[in-house]
């Protein structure tokens, strides 16, 4: 079955560029229709979607991050990736990568931004 991995920095400092990876398995980020999202959980708060990547490599982002994220694909590694820029401490979160057609979670990993 498809599973997901996140990767990346836990720390990172404020005015600096966040960069997480998320490697897939058990299926290919290309195939026809299939989605792969970027959703975050600040400390003591709900989900917050931050944006997808399509099987033909179109994006789609939240409002409220678009001017600062950017998600990418390194189809060769079945990868795609996060950079969130000009983080500042409320960016600190637990990011997870997620399937969207299947509901499928990574296990998310915990980006701190402090200096």
């Amino acid at each position: 079955q498809v599973q997901l991995q996140e990767s990346g920095p836990g720390l990172v400092k404020p005015s600096q560029t966040l960069s997480l990876t998320c490697t897939v398995s058990g299926g290919s980020i290309t195939t026809s229709f299939y989605g792969w999202a970027w959703i975050r959980q600040p400390p003591g708060k709900g989900l917050e979607w931050m944006g997808v990547i399509a099987y033909d490599g179109s994006t789609s982002y939240s409002p409220s991050l678009k001017s600062r994220t950017s998600i990418s694909r390194d189809t060769s590694k079945n990868q795609f990736s996060l950079q969130l820029s000009s983080v500042t401490p409320e960016d600190t979160a637990v990011y997870y990568c997620n399937f969207v057609n299947f509901g499928i979670w990574g296990p998310g990993t915990q980006v701190t931004v402090s200096s």
